[in-house]
């Protein structure tokens, strides 16, 4: 699954000039509003014609403009999910998913009826309209149909963005079945951090109209000139992690990485030996040079300071190798000078477990 995109496009006043390749299955293009997201998926669904450049997806080129061969949209099966479900009010569930099949040769058709509304969870919903659908059923739905008209590719702009904090927690885990059962690639347009360090397997950081970023979630929230993206507030690093063990008694889930072992809210809904990916966020990070004694925190990561950003504002950021994974902190310059602080210089990274930002 390969998304290879080199363009260049002129639009108003805004340029956009994006470069990247990805293999990953999931692909988030992540930057604030007005950084050239949208108009960069749009570019590859085909509704927007770049002034120059070369957009393939898996080896298929669906753009070259030095060869002038430009697919239309409707020749590219793209399934494309809006912020919105734009569903037929006037239709069924089941006759709006139906719907994406009839555009679709039946030679092409990849995806069966019954594994598609298994796997959204649409069982329940079929033959109901859409008035009476919740905001996260009616995205699943809409999922749902794009899935059905068999895409290359599946493009989902901010799909998200209009609901709540608990229709998102409904319709995340939805999408992470996508990402990992379905053998199609996905590019994910978002501003939310959270929804990145979950879903992606690949980000690109868009600023400006320029790639300024892109790698693993890992890798790239590790940089920091990330902060400049995210604001501090949301700066940090994330580690890629494995439930070792549960503690019932204190409400607790033991999660270890080659960084070490950090203690969590209790995860009743992971099994011991998943993979999960932890945010820890920069502000939350307290540098001790001696391994703490006496404190409440739980969570101490052994390092050596790899980095010292610039010592032009009063607050400096750090990044830390644990074995190998990074980990970021937020002091003070004066801090920084009260204790001494320099690259290569043994500290331990201290972090509370009512801390930990998120996991995916």
């Amino acid at each position: 699954m390969t998304v290879d995109i080199d363009i260049r496009h002129q639009q108003g006043d805004f340029t956009l000039a994006a470069r990247f390749a990805s293999a990953g299955r999931l692909t988030a293009l992540f930057g604030r509003s007005g950084s050239g997201k949208t108009t960069l998926i749009n570019v590859i669904a085909g509704l927007v014609r770049p002034d120059q450049g070369r957009v393939s997806v898996n080896g298929q080129t669906l753009v070259d403009t030095e060869h002038r061969l430009f697919v239309p949209a409707h020749r590219r099966r793209v399934g494309y999910v809006f912020q919105e479900g734009r569903l037929f009010p006037h239709l069924t569930v089941r006759r709006n998913l139906l719907f994406g099949r009839w555009f679709t040769p039946r030679e092409d058709r990849r995806d069966e009826f019954a594994h598609v509304v298994e796997l959204l969870g649409l069982e329940a919903l079929l033959e109901r309209y859409p008035a009476s659908l919740s905001g996260g059923e009616k995205q699943r739905v809409a999922i749902g149909r794009a899935l059905l008209a068999s895409p290359r590719i599946l493009l989902m702009d901010e799909p998200l963005a209009s609901l709540d904090d608990a229709r998102k927690a409904e319709i995340l885990p939805y999408i992470e079945r996508l990402r990992d059962e379905m053998e199609i690639p996905i590019v994910y347009v978002s501003h939310s951090l959270s929804e990145v360090v979950r879903l992606a397997t690949t980000v690109v950081v868009l600023s400006d109209g320029q790639v300024v970023a892109s790698g693993s979630v890992a890798d790239v929230m590790a940089r920091p000139e990330m902060t400049a993206i995210t604001g501090r507030a949301e700066a940090g690093a994330v580690l890629e992690m494995r439930v070792a063990a549960h503690d019932v008694t204190y409400g607790l889930t033991r999660l270890a990485s080659p960084a070490g072992e950090v203690r969590v809210p209790y995860a009743n809904n992971l099994r011991l030996g998943t993979e999960v990916r932890v945010q820890i966020l920069a502000r939350d990070v307290m540098i001790g040079l001696q391994p703490p004694v006496g404190l409440s925190a739980l969570n101490v990561l052994a390092g050596t300071i790899a980095e010292i950003g610039p010592l032009g504002s009063p607050i400096v950021d750090l990044r830390i190798d644990c074995n190998g994974q990074l980990v970021l902190a937020q002091l003070t310059r004066y801090a920084i000078d009260r204790l001494g602080l320099s690259v290569g210089k043994p500290v331990h990274a201290i972090v509370k477990s009512v801390s930990f930002a998120g996991r995916a």
